[in-house]
């Protein structure tokens, strides 16, 4: 690598400098002040574990995704976590073992492999919360709320659209026709592209009887506003999806309740993290940006491969997106000048009682110009220091 390159990012690694940084750190606080409120506690998992705990449960579909090193201790395998929800999944299972329901956050930096659309970053930082413990629907209407409170927190004034789906119907299909593990990922990937005429060929292919293959065909089109429940009920006909078809309605009919001018969607063909889903599906959208702000699911097995398979549902979101749609514009924050440190005593508790209060104080030091960002200073009258405007 030439001199001139040593200091330039891996594509796609990117940094905050002042005043953004400050910026991301006020957006953190703002959001776990608000988990705070709702209930979840606060957990921090390590950025390295061991691979086969980061590859457990959620973990497979993230193994290309995933950094891999050989730690020089003890020659194990580890991994750079690129999701932080298996983590919370072990320390759920393992480290609290909570009898009924737990509640947990988390905000901190992931790192991938590849970015997951063209102008993401590779090292997100990733912000969400986890419910274990409860299988109603009661918890998916907590967290499907509380991440559009994340959202309006967050400071995003646009309309949201929430984008419902089910991993049931597309399992019962799957489970009828009795589709290999290769033909099920190659079905999988068809829907997510929307590919009808692929999709055609492809059911084309399957030895089907014409009712089985027509509800096949029918899938990929049951997505629009909640009327399409009432047709995918008309058209697909196994138990699964009825019973799917009810819980979204009364899904979609809560939050609507309590958020008139969120927008619902229905996509039953919507597979998001299919492999360790186990029922609805959901993320929230914006016109403004083509990818999810914030999206999540119910994940009833996550902890199975941990020893402890509990109910669960959460969200997760990038902080820094949501900081970029916000519209804020980072600025740098005014501060005090103080006199170089002296022994004056009355300036030093001055000082300290400024910081206390939140105020920057900067001390002014020899032979040095006075920072840009003082708009105050600090000057004694009498026994007393006062702030004064410059």
């Amino acid at each position: 690598m030439a001199l001139a390159d040593r200091w330039l990012l891996p594509e796609g690694i990117k940094e905050l400098l002042p005043p953004q940084a400050r910026q991301a750190e006020l957006m953190r606080r703002r959001l776990l002040d608000l988990f705070n409120t709702w209930g979840y506690e606060l957990v921090m998992p390590p950025l390295v574990e061991h691979l086969e705990s980061l590859l457990t449960g959620t973990g497979h579909d993230l193994d290309l995704n995933t950094f891999k090193v050989t730690d020089s201790l003890s020659g194990h395998a580890l991994g750079i976590r690129a999701d932080i929800t298996p983590q919370v999944a072990r320390i759920d299972a393992h480290r609290l073992r909570t009898e009924g329901v737990s509640r947990l956050c988390y905000c901190g930096s992931i790192v991938h492999t590849h970015p997951s659309h063209m102008l993401a970053s590779r090292n997100p930082l990733q912000a969400g919360a986890e419910l274990y413990g409860h299988a109603g629907i009661d918890s998916d209407v907590e967290v499907i709320a509380l991440m559009l409170e994340t959202l309006h927190a967050a400071g995003l004034t646009q309309a949201l659209t929430l984008d419902l789906g089910h991993v049931g119907p597309f399992r019962a299909l799957v489970r009828d026709a009795q589709l290999s593990p290769a033909q099920k990922q190659q079905f999988i990937e068809l829907l997510q592209r929307k590919a009808m005429p692929e999709i055609d060929q492809f059911v084309d292919s399957l030895n089907l009887d014409s009712s089985l293959k027509e509800q096949f065909l029918v899938l990929p089109k049951m997505h629009g506003t909640l009327a399409v429940l009432e047709q995918a009920k008309a058209h697909l006909t196994q138990p699964e999806v009825h019973e799917a078809v009810e819980y979204l309605k009364q899904l979609a009919s809560r939050i609507q309740r309590d958020y008139p001018e969120v927008r619902c969607y229905v996509d039953l063909a919507e597979l998001r993290g299919y492999h360790y889903h186990t029922g609805v599906v959901f993320a929230a959208y914006t016109p403004s940006f083509g990818q999810a702000l914030a999206k999540g699911g119910r994940y009833d097995e996550i902890g199975q491969d941990f020893g402890r398979a509990r109910p669960a549902t959460g969200f997760s979101t990038d902080l820094s997106t949501l900081i970029e749609l916000s519209g804020r514009v980072a600025q740098s924050e005014k501060a005090v000048l103080a006199p170089a440190n002296s022994q004056d005593a009355s300036l030093q508790r001055t000082v300290r009682e400024l910081r206390s209060q939140g105020v920057r104080v900067i001390h002014a030091l020899d032979g040095v110009l006075m920072p840009n960002n003082c708009d105050r200073i600090l000057e004694k009258q009498g026994d007393e220091w006062l702030v004064k405007s410059l």
